[in-house]
């Protein structure tokens, strides 16, 4: 099963109030369901999902839906939950919100109500991933959770419902319908716990934490193996120039301590400047520091420039 299956399984198991048992149900019929005067009629390609719809219409109507099963023949190949509900129609879409009263028109957004306080709010949202969602599994190498929405209006919408809990969803045009995604995997963790798919958190949190300590050590290695890369070639560079003022017979124009340094410097060229500062302290018994090395590197390179440039 893949990971946006486990979340829908998940949820699909949830026991909620009444209020928001409508509210869900809400969202999954605006979001996916073709709707006429005599039948509202669904499909889904998760058990888990068809069961649950059956389930709310059964106890909150008490309206018994029929269910088909066919086989999918996308690439896929999944089983396909078709779920029509004949009676009550004009009753249940009125009673969740999606009705216009001055006739059987449906509306683009649900009414108020459906959405009056946060607990409300959430199941909705509930309803539309459980229908129209899809989370990328964490061990992938992007996060992503998106909805497939058939209208901009409706799209817009529920991207400004997500975004009341600053979860930075954006909206994007497709070539059918339009995709309201959200990329940041903070966020993505926040709207999981929000839907309260909690053992989905769990997993997704710790598959998020084990790749942020390897992206961690990644970016740790890479800084350090930069930073070697670097200092090798100033080392080298500083060697040249070394090297340069000997075959012009430059060298003893420079001071005695220049001239230490620059002896340990042909001599442990992979060694940092710290790493420098550290050998000759010791092997001459004298404080020499960085700074001090690198200071009287710098008189190295001055010389060669100047005597380059004659």
């Amino acid at each position: 099963m893949t990971f946006s299956g486990k979340i829908k399984q998940e949820i699909s198991n949830l026991e909620l109030s009444k209020l928001e048992y409508i509210s869900e149900l809400s969202g999954i019929f605006r979001t996916s369901a073709d709707i006429k005067l005599y039948c509202i009629r669904i499909q889904t390609e998760n058990i888990n999902v068809a069961n649950r719809i059956f389930k709310i219409v059964k106890n909150i109507y008490g309206v018994t839906s029929n269910i088909t099963i066919k086989k999918n023949y996308n690439f896929k190949k999944n089983e396909l939950y078709i779920i029509e509900i004949k009676r009550d129609v004009p009753a249940i879409i009125k009673d969740l919100g999606l009705l216009n009263e001055h006739g059987f028109e449906l509306l683009k957004v649900p009414n108020e109500f459906i959405v009056s306080d946060d607990e409300l709010k959430k199941a909705f949202i509930r309803g539309c991933f459980l229908i129209s969602g899809s989370v990328n599994d964490p061990k992938t190498s992007r996060y992503h959770l998106e909805f497939l929405i058939d209208d901009v209006e409706f799209a817009d919408f529920l991207c400004s419902l997500l975004n009341e809990y600053n979860l930075n969803s954006k909206v994007h045009r497709r070539k059918k319908g339009y995709m309201v995604y959200i990329k940041e995997s903070e966020k993505i963790s926040a709207l999981l716990t929000m839907m309260k798919a909690y053992d989905g958190v769990l997993y997704y949190e710790n598959i998020r934490t084990y790749r942020e300590k390897i992206n961690m050590s990644n970016r740790i290695n890479n800084c350090e193996q930069a930073n070697i890369e670097k200092s090798m070639r100033s080392a080298l560079k500083q060697i040249e120039d070394i090297n340069y003022l000997k075959e012009i017979d430059a060298y003893d124009l420079l001071d005695e301590k220049v001239k230490e340094v620059a002896e340990y410097r042909v001599k442990y060229p992979e060694s940092s400047l710290i790493e420098l500062s550290e050998i000759i302290s010791l092997e001459t018994n004298s404080k020499v520091t960085k700074s001090c090395i690198n200071h009287r590197l710098r008189k190295i390179k001055e010389l060669a420039d100047k005597a380059k440039n004659k």
